[in-house]
């Protein structure tokens, strides 16, 4: 049976008569790299600042490594890896001396301390930089010093928030690499992300949060069989009788089928050989076609169709 690593149990968070948190339950198995999702104001900093102790809440339990969380229970912090949305290292220090000092706060042994030290240099591919000081650094090198300053202790549990944020899309693919690897190495990560593509890439397991509350949870699969589009069908074809596209629109799993500028546009929910019909249709009218092509929901979709589409401009 898998270890919980982290259970967080009726928790709410209350600023006055605003409540940020509301009866939140969530679970997160070792070996998981969690995604944590929400718009701006679902509460997703605020879950991570109550599972880390930097905020107190008004009801509920955190458990971490089957321990109850809190501010002093520093056995539990060592085995915590910290990389917030923004990067919090000494301007006055180099890489390697940043790197040394986030490492010393949890490693006193010397020999232990610089094997890891060295160990997080090579990890996130900073080996050329060493003596540079972080003003010298782009962005994207200054987010890997950032991580290698909160991994580099090897911990258990690594809490990565938006950390691809501005950064060149060769950082972005090594950064996303690196989390991987260290989840192959045995760590457990929750990762927050606006960037879809990339929780759909790398996360296990995918919390939707809004308004305080968890809404929906599953793999992304699980996630995409949660909304009504499971599948778009879209088949070129320079005239289309309204009887026709009638009969497409009454077939099982078709709710919607539109054509506009000589392009059919089928939405289906559910079913698995939607397109065969589809083209059952068509060839039994004797229409000829052209291009076809068809389009399974992606992360973003299931999750603007749960959220919403509305703009959010609220802090977390």
């Amino acid at each position: 049976m898998e270890n919980t690593i982290v259970k967080i149990t009726d928790l709410v968070k209350r600023y006055g008569d605003f409540i940020a948190l509301d009866h939140l339950d969530l679970e997160i198995k070792q070996g998981e790299i969690f995604g944590l999702l929400g718009p701006n104001g679902s509460g997703k900093t605020t879950t991570i600042n109550c599972l880390l102790s930097l905020l107190s809440h008004d009801k509920g339990t955190i458990e971490v490594f089957g321990k109850k969380m809190s501010p002093s229970a520093y056995d539990i912090k060592r085995e915590i890896g910290i990389v917030m949305q923004n990067v919090a290292v000494f301007d006055e220090l180099t890489v390697y001396e940043n790197i040394d000092y986030f490492c010393g706060l949890y490693i006193t042994d010397k020999a232990e301390r610089k094997k890891c030290v060295d160990d997080a240099v090579k990890f996130v591919g900073l080996s050329d930089f060493v003596k540079s000081k972080p003003k010298k650094l782009s962005g994207g090198l200054l987010r890997r010093l950032n991580i290698a300053c909160g991994i580099a202790h090897k911990p258990k549990l690594i809490i990565l928030d938006e950390p691809t944020v501005a950064v060149d899309p060769q950082s972005r693919n090594r950064i996303l690499e690196g989390i991987q690897e260290l989840n192959q190495n045995g760590a457990t990560v929750i990762y927050t992300s606006h960037y879809m593509e990339e929780v759909e890439q790398i996360c296990t397991r995918i919390a939707i949060m809004d308004s305080g509350h968890k809404i929906a949870e599953g793999t992304k699969d699980e996630l995409k069989r949660m909304i009504k589009n499971t599948e778009t069908v879209t088949i070129e074809i320079f005239e289309l009788p309204d009887d026709v596209r009638g009969e497409i629109s009454e077939l099982k799993h078709v709710y919607n089928a539109a054509y506009n500028s000589e392009k059919l546009t089928v939405s289906c929910s559910g079913g698995r050989h939607n397109l065969i019909s589809i083209l059952d249709v068509l060839k039994k009218h004797d229409l000829s076609f052209g291009r076809v092509y068809t389009e399974l929901p992606t992360l973003n979709d299931v999750f603007l169709e749960i959220t919403g589409k509305a703009l959010r401009d609220k802090e977390d």
